[in-house]
């Protein structure tokens, strides 16, 4: 979690997790799935790794040569944030969440 200072407020714009594949076949598009049935907007800003783009490609780089990268691209996704979110907004993002993860 981003730390924040006891009487502040943040200026964060994007709060990114990672989903990775796991049991039931949970993945991070089944969640964004899950998520905007229930009216909750997602956001995937990075898809395609840098080296894979076609503006970038590069016969020195393939796939497979940065794996890290390439598992964060298929992995996290960006949660609704922003200063107005309420209690009961985040709540809902939340149980949200956690349904889709303990189905």
């Amino acid at each position: 979690l981003p730390a924040r200072r006891p009487g502040r407020t943040h200026i964060f714009h994007q709060y990114v997790v990672r989903i990775p594949k796991g049991p039931g076949g949970r993945s991070r598009d089944g969640l964004r799935r899950h998520l905007s049935a229930a009216g909750v907007a997602t956001g995937v800003y990075y898809p395609v790794p840098l080296h894979m783009q076609k503006a970038y490609l590069d016969p020195r780089y393939q796939p497979g040569d940065f794996p890290v990268t390439e598992a964060l691209a298929e992995t996290v996704v960006s949660l609704p944030m922003h200063s107005e979110l309420d209690e009961e907004q985040l709540e809902y993002i939340t149980s949200n969440i956690l349904s889709y993860i303990n189905s």
